[in-house]
C-alpha cells in the first residue's frame, strides 16, 4: 500500500528538485508504476504546473516535456514520420489507451526499467534528455547514471535527421512487458541497435565487424542479428529464459533491419 503524508504541486523546476533530494520525497509523475509499490512516502511531488507536457517542434529538433503522456507520443504526426511509425509501434502495446494516456515520458525513461520499450527506442535516435541538475546528456549516458542519482527529468530531444528506424518487440501477450525489445536505426550508412528487455535495460550496439557495410541483405541482416545476440547477456525471469531470450533477439534484429530495407 501506498501512503503519502504531503502532496506538493511544485511552482518551479528549482522548487521540485530541492524538494526530490531528500530520499523519502518522490516525483509522482503519471502516477502509474509508483502506486503498486508498498512504500510511505513523506512528500509527493507533481509536476504539472511546471509546463512539462508538451512536444515542440523546431528546425532541428523535437523538443518532448518530461510529463508528455505516452499516448501523445504514440499519436505525434511529426515524431511517427520522422520514425516512420516506430514511435507509435514503441508505446502502442503498453498495457492499454487508458494506461498511456497517463503515463508519461519522464516516468518511463527516467526509472531506465529493463522492461522499457521507451527507453529501448529512444536510445536509437541519438536522442539527450536535459536533467535540471546535469544538464544535456546523451541518453546512452544517461542511462548508465547510478540509480542513487537524484535529479529531474526535464525533456527529451530528438534530432531531426535522415534516418530509418524499426521497432519490434516480443511479448508472450499482446499488453504484457516485453520479452525481448529491439531498436534499429540507420544515418548516413551507421547502424544502431539497441536490445531491451532482456530483461535488465536496454543497451545499444554499433556494426563493430562492418557486416552492413555493403548493405542489408538477407544474409547480412542475419548475420548482424546473430552477432547481437551473442555480444549481448540475457537473463531468466519468469516470462523466459536466457537462452530463448537470446535466440529471439537475433530474429527481431534481422527483421527489423529487411523492413528498413523494405522503408
Amino acid at each position: 500500500m501506498l501512503k503519502i503524508a504531503n502532496y506538493v504541486r511544485a511552482k518551479s523546476l528549482e522548487e521540485a528538485y530541492t524538494l526530490a533530494q531528500k530520499r523519502t520525497n518522490v516525483i509522482l509523475g503519471g502516477m502509474l508504476w509508483l502506486k503498486m509499490q508498498n512504500r510511505s512516502v513523506q512528500t509527493a511531488i507533481d509536476l504539472c504546473d511546471l509546463g512539462l507536457d508538451k512536444i515542440e517542434e523546431q528546425d532541428d529538433c523535437f523538443s518532448i516535456g518530461a510529463m508528455v503522456s505516452l499516448r501523445a507520443l504514440e499519436m505525434h504526426p511529426g515524431l511517427n514520420a520522422l520514425t516512420q511509425g516506430a514511435m507509435a509501434e514503441a508505446v502502442k502495446h503498453i498495457v492499454g489507451v487508458q494506461f498511456r494516456n497517463l503515463a508519461t515520458l519522464g516516468g518511463s525513461l527516467y526509472g531506465r526499467f529493463g522492461f522499457s520499450d521507451v527507453l529501448t527506442l529512444f536510445q536509437v535516435l541519438d536522442a539527450e534528455v536535459e536533467l535540471y541538475h546535469h544538464g544535456i546528456m546523451k541518453i546512452n549516458d544517461f542511462a548508465q547514471l547510478p540509480r542513487t542519482t537524484r535529479d529531474l527529468l526535464v525533456r527529451v530531444i530528438v534530432p531531426k535527421r535522415s534516418m530509418r528506424v524499426c521497432y519490434l518487440s516480443q511479448r508472450n501477450t499482446a499488453t504484457d512487458f516485453p520479452v525481448v525489445a529491439c531498436a534499429v536505426s540507420e544515418t548516413d550508412g551507421k547502424y544502431l541497435c539497441a536490445v531491451g528487455a532482456r530483461p535488465g535495460a536496454a543497451v545499444v550496439f554499433t556494426d563493430e565487424q562492418g557486416l552492413l557495410c555493403g548493405g542489408i541483405t538477407q544474409e547480412s541482416a542475419e548475420a548482424f542479428g546473430k552477432e547481437i545476440a551473442n555480444r549481448a547477456s540475457f537473463g531468466s525471469n519468469t516470462r523466459a529464459s536466457a537462452a530463448y531470450r537470446k535466440q529471439v533477439c537475433a530474429v527481431l534484429v534481422r527483421r527489423c533491419l529487411m523492413q528498413i530495407k523494405e522503408g
